[in-house]
């Protein structure tokens, strides 16, 4: 956003969206629409950038991005592997919001191959399709359906995504160190 902090626009953004789907769901107003956001989520998304705004302070982040560095120079390819499978695991303790904007400094400040950059991305995106608390979208995806009366278990999901996540991170950066 041309060098500018994202705050402003994202916020300026989601305002408009509310309105469009305001003015498209003409029967619903405003009041209705509150009423169905998911406000104890806002608490969990504010500490998540608290998490990673205290590890920049603390230098870890540096840290990450010397040993990120290290390793690609000496091995492209294998820190591709090790880091894309790292941040999956790694979204999946800690949610991939904080998990991603940390990967992503790391990356920057690292200078990395593009391929290193590239699987980081894809661990950071297929990942967290692992467990229910990978993602936020998850998240907010279960509280949408369990207000709607269904019920997906965490083990459930767990199962599922312990089939479907590592065979689609193996062929995505296969994929990626192919091209």
């Amino acid at each position: 956003a041309y060098g500018r902090d994202l705050g402003l626009p994202t916020f300026a953004a989601g305002l408009a969206t509310t309105l469009v789907v305001l003015l498209l769901r003409r029967g619903r107003g405003a009041v209705e629409v509150v009423k169905d956001v998911s406000w104890s989520v806002l608490p969990l998304v504010a500490g998540l950038f608290v998490l990673v705004e205290a590890l920049e302070k603390t230098g870890v982040m540096a840290m990450i991005a010397g040993i990120l560095q290290r390793a690609a120079a000496a091995a492209p390819a294998e820190t591709a592997w090790g880091a894309a499978a790292l941040i999956a695991v790694a979204c999946n303790l800690v949610n991939n919001l904080p998990a991603g904007l940390i990967a992503g400094a790391a990356v920057q400040t690292a200078h990395v191959p593009e391929t290193v950059a590239g699987a980081v991305l894809i661990g950071v995106d297929l990942g967290p399709n692992l467990s229910v608390t990978g993602s936020l979208a998850t998240i907010l995806w279960l509280t949408a359906i369990r207000r709607e009366g269904q019920d997906v278990s965490v083990w459930g999901f767990l199962k599922l995504g312990a089939l479907v996540m590592p065979p689609a991170l193996g062929l995505a950066l296969a994929g990626l160190l192919l091209v």
